[in-house]
């Protein structure tokens, strides 16, 4: 007997797909606006039914995707601009998966994902101002992000040579000494 996940734990189910393949799955469906329980029943090669096992319902499922994104957010590592860089390549990746993280998705592992930004801006100005800086930094870089995958950058221009701007002149902000 498999144990399935914190949600249901003692249901019996075949080991004929993981979680992990659940998740996965979920997470390709997102981007494509197809999330149903059929549709990620389907994609891992499993009857609805037996799906059912394994997660509870759709919500557990997003639940779960968010999850997924938070642990690949908490993995980031290097320098503040490094660290940018990765979540900006998250967000075009993932899309939606990145505006069900920043909506306001409930999940001890916000903590985690947090912790790079938080140790790249206290690198950079001390532990006294990390949580401040990280707090401004990510809200420029999560307003950038989403206008950018919201189409909110219609004129002419680059909108790399923006972000590349904007990511410079934030770190110089950020560094500032009153």
């Amino acid at each position: 007997m498999a144990t399935v996940n914190s949600y249901t734990s003692d249901m019996p189910t075949p080991d004929r797909t993981s979680l992990d393949e659940i998740v996965a799955a979920a997470r390709e469906l997102l981007e494509t606006d197809e999330l149903t329980m059929q549709a990620v029943a389907q994609r891992v090669g499993v009857r609805p039914p037996s799906l059912y096992k394994r997660v509870a319902s759709r919500d557990e499922l997003v639940q779960l995707v968010a999850e997924a994104t938070l642990t690949e957010l908490a993995r980031i590592e290097g320098d503040i601009v490094a660290v940018a860089r990765a979540y900006r390549a998250i967000a075009h990746e993932r899309p939606a998966a990145f505006r069900l993280v920043m909506g306001g998705i409930s999940s001890p592992l916000i903590v985690a994902a947090s912790e790079p930004i938080l140790r790249a801006a206290g690198a950079l100005v001390g532990p006294k101002d990390a949580l401040v800086a990280a707090r401004t930094f990510t809200a420029w870089a999560t307003g950038f992000i989403s206008m950018e995958l919201n189409g909110g950058f219609n004129l002419d221009g680059s909108v790399d040579d923006a972000w590349e701007f904007g990511l410079a002149r934030m770190v110089d902000a950020i560094t500032l000494k009153p």
